[in-house]
């Protein structure tokens, strides 16, 4: 091959590899999952109720709930099958993997941040918790000025960790890997608190024998958060099926839907995995019919 030939096959590769990048790029999530067939979901292993590995291992809770509803709508819309496929991603992991397209959408008990939208988009809020502290029963922790020099546990880039850093600057932040690890560290006293969202807490308590040792301060929760689902950015197709598919099913709990209702009372109600109490279970209806109030009402007819 003499040198103008290799200039050619070089000038023709280029042409090519110039005008395929572009289109794989530029690929939206709902043009992916319709080419493929699968909505790629991260979510937790260990954020009981919302999403959380159960005794067999299986992936499951509320925001899995959504997920699935959220594969139905796409199916109604795309006229195909989905499959879903859950990969449980630690928090310092949700937003990587939504940025590089490792996964289509983030539910767990992600919320909203002004420094988290900045990279992802955030659906309706779909539900809403609290940060507040695990501590053992008998502590003297609770209001911000408890906290002064005190060992308190976060998982690093959470909502959490903000809220005790704007409670209380002078409490000691111990960084922990994951939630397991932060009620390991307070069993055994290598901590004074874990700071975590309240129904996270309040689920954990319930999977323990001795939950009468712990209790979660104080009353009123340090913030108060919606939870939500994250998205690539410049996905408005994608991410109006998904907001389409919450408040679908907001208004059909707020309308009393049997079928809303079983799914939300199956974690939260009275015999659900984490029992709200009358304080946060009113607070996830306010926020639920809030977004309702804001939004043209869906036609009851097609709940």
């Amino acid at each position: 091959m003499n040198i103008r030939q290799k200039i050619a096959t070089l000038a023709t590769v280029s042409l090519c590899i110039t005008n395929t990048a572009p289109s794989l790029a530029a690929e939206t999530v709902m043009q992916k999952i319709s080419r493929t067939g699968v909505l790629t979901a991260g979510t937790s292993k260990d954020a009981i109720p919302f999403a959380y590995a159960d005794n067999q291992g299986k992936l499951t809770g509320y925001s899995i709930d959504m997920l699935n509803l959220i594969k139905e709508q796409l199916e109604k819309e795309l006229g195909k099958k989905i499959q879903l496929k859950l990969i449980a991603l630690s928090p310092a992991e949700r937003i990587p993997k939504i940025t590089s397209r490792q996964v289509d959408i983030v539910c767990d008990s992600s919320s909203f941040t002004w420094e988290r939208d900045k990279k992802v988009d955030f659906s309706l809020s779909y539900g809403a918790t609290g940060t507040q502290l695990l501590v053992k029963k008998g502590s003297n922790l609770g209001d911000a000025a408890s906290l002064v020099g005190k060992r308190v546990a976060v998982l690093k880039d959470t909502t959490n960790e903000l809220a005790i850093k704007r409670a209380q600057p002078k409490a000691q932040l111990i960084y922990v890997k994951n939630r397991a690890e932060g009620y390991t560290a307070l069993q055994q006293n290598k901590i004074d608190a874990f700071a975590s969202d309240s129904i996270l807490l309040e689920g954990w308590l319930g999977t323990v024998k001795n939950r009468d040792a712990f209790q979660v301060v104080p009353d009123r929760p340090y913030s108060r958060e919606g939870i939500a689902c994250m998205v690539p950015e410049n996905n408005s197709k994608f991410l109006d099926s998904v907001n389409l598919t919450l408040y679908k099913f907001m208004q059909g709990f707020v309308s009393e839907k049997s079928k809303n209702v079983a799914i939300f009372d199956k974690w939260f109600g009275a015999n659900g995995v984490v029992f709200l109490n009358k304080d946060l279970r009113d607070l996830a209806i306010e926020t639920m019919q809030l977004v309702i109030e804001l939004r043209e009402e869906f036609p009851k007819n097609q709940l």
